[in-house]
């Protein structure tokens, strides 16, 4: 068994899917290579472009990627997963499939002595009301045992049909809406007791932010998207906070 080392990773907003097999060996690969040696690895939400139930996960990409983290897992690795926009419906018999533990959204972090604030990062765009309204809705309990109630081919088509509408909503909207909003940010860092450490995805907008609030310093790291080009993750040492890009 390999050594671990006190680093903690983070990802984000993989989108993995059929389509995208790129983008899943360069995870596969970072789970074999990258991230072995790691105490933690944080999935901060969307890890699949789509998940209609953990009854449904009976797909190569799904089987393939669960084996992998199961394998992680085994290693000695935490392996921590926030529900994203795509994937919230993700729930026990995943974690029971990859031995991991799904995370609440937010969640405050101890990273070797820094508070450190998690989210996936969608509720922080307040300006995109829409949105928040159609979030509302999905994310309500009796709205999601309906859902799962349906048959699995029932639910991939409603969810197809859901992807396509927010694809061409998206088109029609002005980009800044889809961004954080920085009064989102500045309340929920003061929720939480003004942590000097924030980190998200979600926007696709990697950066790293500085904000004070009420006199308290903050940084915001927004965690990258992966494509068929380009892939990174963040890692947090006893040193600090560093983007690590990933080879192709």
């Amino acid at each position: 068994m390999t050594a671990l080392q006190p680093r903690a990773l983070f990802v984000s907003d993989l989108h993995l899917a059929d389509e995208r097999p790129g983008i899943t060996g360069r995870f596969l690969r970072f789970l074999r290579e990258g991230a072995t040696d790691a105490h933690a690895l944080y999935i901060l939400g969307d890890l699949f472009d789509f998940w209609v139930g953990d009854d449904a996960a009976d797909v190569e990409l799904d089987r393939e990627v669960m084996a992998a983290l199961a394998r992680l897992s085994a290693s000695g690795t935490q392996v921590r997963v926030m529900h994203g926009n795509r994937d919230f419906l993700l729930a026990g018999g995943f974690e029971r499939a990859t031995g991991s533990t799904l995370i609440h959204d937010p969640t405050l972090a101890q990273l070797f002595g820094v508070p450190t604030l998690l989210m996936h990062g969608d509720t922080l765009c307040t300006d995109d009301r829409d949105y928040q309204a159609f979030r509302r809705q999905v994310r309500d309990p009796a709205t999601q045992r309906a859902f799962l109630s349906l048959p699995v081919e029932q639910r991939r088509t409603r969810v197809g049909q859901t992807r396509a509408h927010s694809e061409q909503a998206k088109r029609d909207k002005p980009a800044a809406i889809m961004d954080v909003a920085l009064a989102a940010v500045e309340s929920v860092l003061r929720q939480h007791g003004h942590p000097p450490r924030l980190i998200h995805g979600h926007t696709h907008r990697p950066a790293t932010h500085h904000h004070v609030v009420d006199g308290n310093a903050s940084e915001r790291w927004v965690l990258a998207d992966w494509n068929d080009t380009y892939g990174e993750y963040l890692e947090a040492t006893p040193e600090g906070l560093r983007r690590m890009p990933l080879p192709p």
